[in-house]
């Protein structure tokens, strides 16, 4: 991205004169018409004459902390302090481009230098129009805490003062960005300003949404995933005090397509008393008989198949290996679901053919955008008729990348005249889906005889993401999803080979936090670990003697060793496991302590944590959120995933498919990485080392190798 020319309106309120500045993929002046309403434009940078300053975050806040970290980099740059800004959330703008979106940690890795740019380029023309009225040379003055001030003469113009003048300027194209050691902002550990807007309630939630006549609904869906609307009854239901409306909508999941039944009230109780009076038969189209036992038992029977070729360096097939050099193994990770806190919910409203939103998305470029696969495609309205009204996010972790919800939403609300709420309980948001797939790996790897680890193959076993999402996806070729990872790790193996086989399911899978890394880590590096105990070789050494070549990965590890003190022997009954992963998100190594109980118990004893960053924002954020994967990663870990029996899921609330509580937490040390190399993200990559870390643990300290998850271990 290229910054573009500056662009001036005047403005509506009191505030007169306004400089907006931002970005335009072709570099290209962004055209907007004099007069236009501040509300209605949405650049990064606002600055009143009144001297008023706003930034915008475009990056979608659940926690991960972007309401900070992306205005950080504009504020660095533009000299100012957070408290001296406004900070707003995109609703999907058209002006903002289709990046409003969270995922993928992407949103510092992909916006660090633009963002910069675009501070340091405000920064500039506000300096160079300073300059300009009191006659002297640019390099004369400098910016601090939205101020221009002359050096020789300590004369100083606030920001708000130069907007007109500097309206007049061309912004620099290529702008100077500040030397990281001056910096004030990033880099160093700062309060949230989210954080004080949650503690005391400001904070709005799309489930904190009320507007004036407000209805409720909740949507009674087939219990058996696949299955579809027969008949429904609702005489009764339409008795209940306060029941307005009883029909049926649609939910789209990708390329799946359900029916359920919208009973819409004056209160989400009575709607909830409307249910138990309505009476339904659904389709259940022989998907009543699908269970997890005999699924699983069909991946298994698949990973004998050949499967579809990802990645293939020199040949496993023709090297040649002696069977007592050979190592194979399969590994086993369970379907999961998201566990958003906040349970699934979107506010919908059509009045005169508009279509208005209320929600907590993490893509709201496609609530709002022209793309083929955005919300317009399924609702009907053309995108100038939708508006969006962004609210925080109470957990995403990928569920709300996707918009079925929000569809729903607005079939419901197409059945009133009136803003009306579709709120999801917990055990619909457990049990409906879309989950995290079954996905299983087939291991095996050869030695030379001289003990050098000669090939090496990882075939995955699972349902693939994309066809779940593309009617039309191409079977032929391989889910990159699916097989995201294991062909770009830096281990040097002469002959390595990645393959992927399709599992059929008719059950709607999506992205969970860190994706297919999630589960393909933990059969890559568990296995990787079995290698180093098979060559006799210490699991630490064995990983750095396949990373010869300067790396990234190898620098991770080297620097996690020496955290750990990997070198000095622990005591009897206690074990070490390291594992490291590197993936479109990012980079993270870690190392794990068991101790080994009389009563066959294994306790954590400690987790360490390196990532590598590159660059880093706000070091006391990122711990939060490695912290967080580490959680996260247990709980999967040791945890019941998501098991299906008669077609239902045999899970349904917390209470038996829970999440890791506070007491079960282990100590967690996290380290951080940011020597200015490639800048990696923070979200998801400390997510897909901890399993294996914890897997290799356990069998440093017992003989025991967990290939299977969930792995049952006491965590107190």
């Amino acid at each position: 991205m290229k910054i573009s020319r500056r662009h001036f309106i005047k403005s509506t309120g009191t505030a007169g004169f306004a400089l907006w500045l931002g970005l335009s993929a072709k570099g290209l002046p962004q055209k907007h018409t004099a007069g236009s309403a501040l509300q209605h434009f949405s650049p990064f940078i606002r600055i009143e004459a009144n001297g008023k300053i706003t930034i915008y975050n475009t990056k979608p806040e659940m926690g991960q902390g972007t309401f900070q970290s992306f205005p950080s980099l504009i504020a660095e740059e533009l000299e100012v302090t957070l408290d001296q800004v406004t900070i707003l959330q995109s609703n999907g703008e058209k002006e903002l481009g289709t990046g409003q979106r969270a995922g993928g940690s992407a949103s510092i890795r992909t916006s660090y230098l633009a963002m910069r740019k675009v501070g340091a380029a405000a920064r500039e023309v506000l300096i160079l129009a300073a300059a300009n009225k009191w006659n002297v040379t640019p390099e004369s003055c400098y910016a601090d805490r939205a101020k221009v001030i002359h050096k020789p003469s300590n004369k100083s113009f606030t920001y708000g003062a130069l907007v007109e003048d500097a309206s007049k300027l061309e912004l620099p194209k290529e702008p100077k960005l500040k030397d990281p050691k001056n910096f004030n902002i990033l880099g160093k550990s700062s309060k949230r300003p989210d954080v004080p807007l949650k503690t005391c309630g400001k904070a709005e939630f799309g489930i904190d949404v009320r507007l004036p006549e407000m209805l409720y609904a909740l949507v009674v869906r087939c219990p058996v995933i696949g299955g579809t609307l027969k008949t429904f009854d609702a005489k009764e239901a339409l008795k209940v005090p306060g029941v307005k409306k009883v029909a049926a909508v649609e939910r789209i999941v990708g390329k799946y397509h359900y029916t359920g039944v919208a009973i819409i009230a004056d209160s989400y109780w009575n709607a909830l008393q409307g249910r138990k009076k309505l009476r339904v038969q659904w389709d259940t189209k022989g998907y009543e008989t699908f269970n997890s036992v005999e699924y699983e038992a069909q991946l298994r029977k698949l990973g004998d198949e050949e499967g579809l070729t990802d990645k293939n360096i020199g040949s496993v097939e023709t090297a040649q290996i002696l069977p007592e050099n050979e190592l194979e193994a399969f590994y086993e990770t369970p379907m999961i679901a998201h566990h958003t806190l906040e349970p699934m919910n979107c506010v919908a409203q059509i009045k005169d053919n508009k279509l208005e939103i209320w929600t907590s998305t993490q893509v709201p470029s496609s609530v709002t955008g022209t793309g083929a696969n955005d919300l317009h495609k399924y609702v009907g309205f053309t995108p100038e008729n939708i508006k969006l009204h962004a609210k925080f996010i109470g957990g995403g972790f990928g569920r709300r990348l996707y918009m079925d919800y929000i569809i729903e939403a607005v079939n419901v609300a197409r059945l009133t005249d009136k803003p009306v709420k579709v709120i999801w309980s917990r055990e619909e948001t457990t049990q409906q889906g879309p989950f995290r797939p079954m996905t299983f790996s087939k291991m095996k790897a050869g030695f030379s005889t001289a003990g050098k680890l000669m090939t090496f193959q990882h075939k995955v076993i699972s349902p693939s993401y994309f066809e779940s999402f593309q009617a039309d996806y191409d079977q032929s070729k391989v889910d990159s999803i699916m097989v995201e990872g294991i062909g770009e790790q830096a281990y040097e193996v002469p002959n390595l080979k990645t393959t992927y086989v399709r599992a059929e399911c008719h059950v709607p899978v999506a992205a969970w936090r860190s994706v297919t890394s999630s589960t393909l880590a933990f059969a890559h590096e568990c296995f990787i670990d079995e290698l180093a105990y098979k060559a006799g070789k210490d699991p630490m050494n064995f990983r750095l003697e396949l990373l010869s070549k300067p790396s990234d990965s190898k620098k991770v590890l080297l620097k996690l060793k020496e955290l750990s003190s990997w070198d000095t022997p622990l005591p009897q009954g206690t074990g070490r496991g390291v594992a490291i992963w590197d993936f479109f998100a990012g980079l993270c190594g870690q190392v794990v302590e068991v101790s080994h109980h009389k009563d066959k118990s294994i306790t954590i004893d400690r987790v360490i944590a390196l990532i590598d960053l590159g660059e880093v924002v706000n070091p006391d954020n990122v711990k939060n959120q490695v912290e967080g994967s580490i959680i996260m990663g247990l709980t999967a870990a040791i945890k019941p995933g998501i098991t299906f029996k008669n077609g239902e899921v045999a899970e349904h609330n917390f209470y038996d498919n829970p999440l890791l509580r506070i007491h079960e937490s282990p100590k967690i040390e996290v380290h951080i990485l940011a020597d200015g190399g490639k800048i990696k993200g923070v979200g998801e990559p400390g997510l897909p080392p901890f399993a294996p870390a914890l897997a290799n643990a356990i069998f440093a300290a017992t003989g025991t190798r967990f290939r299977k998850m969930p792995f049952q271990l006491k965590t107190e």
